[in-house]
């Protein structure tokens, strides 16, 4: 059985919610790309500047298994305006780790697009 879990406006904690901006997506973007690369065990496997969306691979551990992190950034087309939403799944267990994928990205892409 798989886990999965996604920034919502639901969530307490400012770095497991969705990250508003007064910027242009394409800004935005580049700086979801640069800081998923800069992370320790994250690698970027794919990004679709089209789309804006990147898919990432968080490394396990010793008992937690690998993650897909899944980063969205959307808004309006020549408006300053970007929502970044981010979701982490894995194959699940008891050591899965999605909550704190999600919190290992948004809390310090929110302090360097803030």
């Amino acid at each position: 059985m798989g886990a999965s879990f996604s920034t919502s406006d639901a969530h307490d904690h400012p770095g497991l919610k969705p990250v508003r901006v007064p910027i242009r997506k394409e800004s935005v973007f580049e700086e979801a790309r640069n800081l998923a690369s800069e992370l320790p065990g994250w690698r970027v496997e794919s990004a679709d500047e089209r789309a804006l969306v990147l898919v990432c691979e968080r490394s396990g551990g010793f008992v937690a298994p690998a993650s897909k992190v899944t980063i969205r950034v959307e808004g309006p087309d020549g408006i300053p305006s970007a929502t970044v939403n981010c979701t982490s799944e894995s194959s699940g267990g008891i050591f899965a780790r999605d909550k704190q994928n999600v919190q290992e990205f948004m809390t310090p892409f929110h302090r360097r697009v803030c």
